[in-house]
């Protein structure tokens, strides 16, 4: 175990670079964390809470985290993995809080291990998707300042091309020949104590995506972690430990990291990892592992409802979709597949997961809407001098809420955050109940000094 430094302000964050090049003050969200579940104490280890933070949930025995390949960790054993992957990091990798570890890997067991393995041990995970190409992978590299890195075996080519390759081990993945992470874990002991870090230290850097130019890199902390797991999935997926999460997208997509491995550990249910992503292996894998709660994106479910294949779903409690608005026709065939109504939601980087949402039931009686805030956040919508508009009219979409935007050393922070509100580049207008309705992407930065404040409360 690393011994903290109680240095700024109570961070265990022995390497500063993540909290030195954090927004200045005035360009930081403000965060709600008014009600009791959003409220944390000053220390907090989110992969530490994450595994063992159930209280009086028994889940030593409880299946954690499976996979089509024949994995199946309880929580037990996937704790003795991590346990063993944080010696390796700290003795073996020479790894310090607040050091940046890349990962590069499909959704598999190990990469899972691994991502809780990095926080536990005080670390910035970096993940990266598996499409990343050397010259994208080298810009979030230098972005990040990455000083460690842990690449599936079969990914190492794009890695090394980068010509940046910092102190790295290689692991297998999903199949494949053991790799030297595997080989390094299996002396090492199976428990581990978690760096004592302050609630408020960075433990994620995630890149955005689908803009131009350089990518931003948001940063998000321990208690913005668990602050997303008693949002969106405590007030409208309303998962429980009887849950088993299986979906699509990447967890190097927060997302997907939401969906497929904080949400599912933090109330004790299970997750099915795939590491490939086709609606045909999805469909299959939910009725393999009687899977109850998916996430994925509309594309993938209206490929599915389109296959005549006579699929098992009918375990299927909640889906999910994001990425992209839900067609009605997809939400209706999906409707008449499975029974089931799918929740959309609108997500961002920026803000970490799910902040408007709209229930399958809703839905049906407001055709075009995407949802309202979720409980937590508050939802404004302003006009270019940040004024707030009527019901009806077409502004910037602003967010407050328990979870908001820190990019990493970027002048667009200014943009992107002011009065301590998110924007987050939707321009939408409001009805009269909260429910919001989205017309497209804004192209400019909202301008003015306006404070947001007909909002509209979750």
């Amino acid at each position: 175990m690393n011994t903290p430094s109680q240095a700024d302000h109570g961070s265990a964050h022995a390497d500063t670079f993540v909290r030195d090049h954090l927004p200045p003050g005035p360009l930081q969200p403000d965060l709600l964390l008014g009600m009791p579940s959003l409220r944390f104490p000053a220390r907090l280890n989110c992969g530490w809470e994450l595994l063992e933070g159930g209280g009086s949930l028994d889940r030593a025995q409880r299946p954690a985290v499976l996979s089509p390949h024949g994995v199946r960790w309880t929580y037990e054993q996937l704790t003795a993995v991590v346990a063993r992957i944080v010696h390796v990091l700290t003795e073996d990798m020479g790894l310090v809080p607040g050091n940046r570890v890349l990962l590069r890997g499909a959704n598999t067991p190990m990469l899972a291990a691994i991502w809780l393995a990095v926080v536990r041990a005080g670390g910035v995970v970096v993940a990266t998707a598996p499409t990343l190409r050397a010259e994208e992978l080298a810009l979030v590299i230098d972005k990040a300042r990455v000083t460690h890195a842990l690449c599936e075996s079969g990914l190492r080519s794009e890695l090394e091309s980068t010509g940046r390759v910092p102190r790295t081990m290689f692991f297998r993945g999903g199949v494949g020949a053991e790799g030297g992470l595997e080989r390094a874990m299996e002396d090492k002991p199976d428990w581990s104590l978690p760096v004592d870090t302050a609630a408020t230290d960075p433990c994620l850097i995630a890149f955005t995506s689908g803009s131009t130019g350089m990518p931003k890199a948001t940063v998000h902390s321990h208690r913005d972690v668990m602050a997303a797991c008693n949002s969106f999935p405590r007030h409208v997926l309303r998962a429980t430990g009887d849950d088993r999460f299986i979906g699509t997208p990447s967890l190097a997509d927060t997302y997907g990291l939401g969906g497929l491995l904080l949400f599912p550990l933090h109330v004790g249910a299970s997750t099915v990892l795939l590491d490939t992503s086709s609606p045909r292996q999805l469909a299959r894998a939910i009725g393999e592992f009687r899977a109850t709660v998916c996430f994925s994106g509309p594309a993938r479910y209206q490929a599915i409802c389109a296959d005549p294949t006579p699929y098992d779903l009918a375990s299927l409690r909640e889906c999910v979709s994001s990425g992209e608005t839900l067609p009605t026709e997809t939400r209706r065939r999906w409707k008449q597949r499975t029974g089931n109504s799918v929740i959309d939601g609108l997500s961002s980087t920026e803000l970490l997961h799910i902040f408007v949402s709209m229930r399958g039931e809703e839905a049906w009686s407001r055709p075009g809407a995407i949802g309202r805030a979720v409980p937590g956040y508050l939802t404004a919508i302003v006009d270019e001098t940040g004024r707030p508009l009527p019901y009806g009219q077409v502004g910037a979409l602003a967010v407050k809420g328990p979870t908001g935007c820190r990019y990493l050393d970027d002048e667009r922070q200014q943009d992107t955050v002011r009065n301590g509100w998110t924007f987050t580049g939707d321009a939408c207008w409001a009805d009269e109940y909260g429910f919001l309705y989205r017309r497209s992407r804004t192209d400019e930065p909202v301008s003015g000094s306006g404070l947001p404040h007909g909002s509209h409360a979750g």
